[in-house]
């Protein structure tokens, strides 16, 4: 059933991106009567995009219009186009075209929300996390229905709300753009919280790469002179094995046998998110 709302939501912005509205109700509402999605993912609006926003509607007029749903007593709520709608008032215009509709749960309203910021305007990655996660906590949702209701692959979702692990303070630069995606995803490879604390400091201070910090965070993962001893010890099918599976899977391996032969255990490591993420397609296919 989730998944087929997503889709019917995904079908619907499809139509108004292609202004293929027939037998919708779009009317011309007073800007005085809007009001925001209060289920709205988008936190933070940049006021240049909005401006860039209403100089191409001043010079084009609006090319799709925006999707609210009836509160009573004359009012709409917000369902897609909040853009729009803060350029149209910033324009100091008194209308604005929308698509009205009706009785649509809570539900379906953060989808559309969600999936039209996703879609295009590119949530920052602190909100598409954020939006994912309430997703889950306001409908009972785990990770895989999250990804399916919204057409997502459920390691995008995971990797999404895996940000919301790092300190505030590190969120928070995520969301001004202190730093990127990147520089964020290479700190959670970075076990101690006191070091992750001091290397994302440099980040800020001396402007590290992100291929810098996956370096740093690579280091806490390197074996210990003890690892190295006992490697000198393996058996050689076993380091062969080793060897074979690390060229398959671009991936350091471990095989440490049990102390009877039949069993062991198989370790893969890996260094970041992305990484993870290719190890896994790597297996399943």
């Amino acid at each position: 059933m989730r998944k087929a709302l997503g889709k019917g939501i995904d079908a619907l912005i499809s139509r108004v991106q292609e202004n293929d509205i027939g037998g919708q109700n779009v009317k011309k509402i007073p800007l005085e009567n809007i009001i925001p999605n209060r289920l709205q993912p988008r936190q933070d609006f940049d006021e240049e995009a909005i401006k860039e926003l209403a100089a191409s509607i001043k010079k084009h007029g609006l090319a799709q219009p925006i999707i609210v749903q009836e509160t009573g007593e004359g009012k709409y709520e917000i369902i897609a186009g909040e853009r729009r709608f803060r350029a149209f008032k910033y324009l100091g215009l008194p209308h604005i075209e929308a698509i009205v509709r009706k009785n649509m749960e809570d539900e379906k309203k953060l989808a559309l929300a969600l999936i039209e910021n996703l879609q295009r305007e590119n949530l920052n990655p602190v909100e598409r996390a954020l939006a994912y996660k309430k997703l889950m906590s306001d409908y009972g949702m785990n990770q895989t229905e999250a990804a399916e209701f919204c057409g997502k692959s459920k390691y995008v979702v995971s990797n999404a709300i895996r940000l919301l692990e790092l300190d505030e303070e590190m969120i928070n630069s995520l969301r001004g753009g202190g730093m990127d995606e990147g520089h964020a995803r290479a700190l959670l490879g970075v076990p101690d919280k006191a070091e992750r604390k001091r290397i994302f400091e440099r980040i800020i201070s001396e402007k590290l790469s992100v291929r810098d910090v996956e370096a740093l965070a690579k280091t806490f993962h390197k074996p210990s002179n003890r690892k190295k001893r006992s490697d000198s010890q393996k058996d050689p099918e076993v380091s062969q094995a080793e060897a074979e599976l690390e060229r398959a899977l671009g991936a350091k391996v471990e095989i440490i046998p049990g102390p009877d032969s039949r069993v062991g255990k198989i370790i893969l490591h890996y260094y970041s998110l992305e990484d993870f993420d290719r190890i896994v397609f790597k297996l399943k296919n």
